[in-house]
């Protein structure tokens, strides 16, 4: 708390007036929006790459490992996929996309695991599927 050069406290209308002036606006000073990108952009920003399918490492040497290839349609089933995953509130989900199956993290839109045709099908930790 502050103190008075009397060694009193200071009262709710003194500290105010500290930080207010007398239209009632906030003395303090801000940096100026113009400086940098808005909330608006940053936020904007941030949402489109949370949106974004991402595969961490274990599944980007699986596919490799496995000679899955993705094209661009089979990604966007996939991300759509993750998509309903999401609506139906999910967790953690296996999405078929043809002959493959993946294993994702829905919250993080995360691959963590792929499978293509001829490897072992058992899935574990789970809490829903999708096939597109």
């Amino acid at each position: 708390m502050n103190q008075l050069q009397n060694g009193r406290y200071m009262s709710i209308e003194q500290m105010t007036n500290q930080y207010l002036d007398k239209t009632g606006k906030s003395k303090s000073t801000y940096v100026s929006q113009e400086t940098g990108p808005s909330f608006r952009q940053i936020l904007e920003e941030k949402q489109a790459q949370s949106e974004e399918l991402r595969f961490s490492k274990h599944a980007n040497e699986r596919l490799a490992s496995r000679n899955i290839q993705l094209s661009a349609e089979q990604r966007k089933r996939l991300s759509g996929g993750v998509d309903k995953a999401s609506q139906k509130g999910i967790r953690d989900s296996l999405v078929m996309v043809d002959n493959m199956a993946f294993i994702v993290n829905v919250t993080n839109r995360t691959v963590i695991t792929a499978v293509g045709e001829g490897d072992d099908k058992i899935f574990t930790n789970i809490d829903g599927a999708i096939i597109t």
